[in-house]
């Protein structure tokens, strides 16, 4: 069995309130751990750094068909980060590419994958990169929708909302969370969490991990010291709103359209419509 653990999800789904969760039960400390310390227990597996140890250049001279080359290097090293599983944090879709999986089967352990309400997602997408609403959806809504190498970090393939969803729905050995249902009951939903790693969660310790990872305390942290981990050139705060529906406030009658005419199909068995 592998020892990856892989957190998936869409970006501004809920990826790195996970990884905060993880952080603070893990460590079952009398305050907060630190936003700027989510590297003690996960890797992002993006990070240039990791890439540079089988190719010194910059995330940004390397073509996708080199960092394809070079992730099934690169993950075998994330094995041994840690004696234990290993948490790795990953936007990617869980697909292959120059005949390379995103994910090398070989030493995963499993995925806890997270989605988000698609209107939602455009919103804050959109307020993070600095791109129109308008044009947050149409990002989302390409098959070949990607992040590009930069000095810090390697070429991601997104790919469409739908297909980004339906790739880890249907990964082997996965726990799939809904973001709503974490905002609305996160004692259920990061208990199965827990169980899905092997254990049974200790109530008070589990209550306190959650309140450490509520979202004003996360906006705090971000607001007094910063987010170290915040994209270059990002338009806005991280951690900004969180809200449910935000959508509804934010979208035209015209733009929720587009968005359920781009992913219906999978926004109906998400429940999302």
């Amino acid at each position: 069995m592998g020892k990856l653990v892989w957190l998936a999800s869409y970006p501004k789904s809920g990826n790195t309130w996970l990884r905060v969760f993880l952080h603070n039960y893990i460590t079952n400390a009398d305050e907060p751990h630190s936003i700027n310390d989510l590297a003690a227990f996960s890797a992002v597996e993006c990070s240039a750094a990791f890439f540079a140890a089988h190719d010194k250049r910059p995330g940004s001279a390397l073509t996708p068909a080199d960092v394809q080359r070079l992730r099934p290097l690169v993950h075998r090293d994330l094995t041994k980060l840690h004696d234990d599983l290993v948490f790795v944090k990953t936007h990617n879709a869980n697909l292959a590419l120059h005949g390379v999986p995103f994910c090398t089967p070989e030493v995963s352990a499993g995925a806890i994958v997270v989605i988000r309400d698609p209107r939602d997602v455009a919103v804050s997408y959109a307020a993070y990169t600095g791109m129109d609403i308008d044009a947050a959806i149409d990002f989302m809504g390409q098959k070949g929708a990607a992040n590009r190498g930069t000095d810090v970090q390697v070429f991601e393939l997104l790919s469409r909302w739908s297909a980004h969803v339906e790739s880890w729905s249907q990964s082997h050995r996965h726990l799939l969370l809904r973001y709503e249902d974490m905002v609305a009951g996160p004692e259920t939903v990061f208990g199965k969490v827990v169980h899905f790693l092997g254990d049974d969660p200790e109530p008070a310790r589990l209550a306190r991990a959650i309140s450490f990872s509520r979202f004003d305390e996360l906006s705090a942290q971000e607001r007094n010291v910063g987010y170290a981990a915040h994209a270059p050139g990002a338009a806005g705060r991280f951690f900004r709103a969180g809200r449910v529906g935000q959508w509804r406030d934010a979208l035209t009658a015209a733009q929720v359209a587009r968005v359920a005419a781009a992913h219906g199909e999978v926004m109906r068995r998400f429940g999302y419509l």
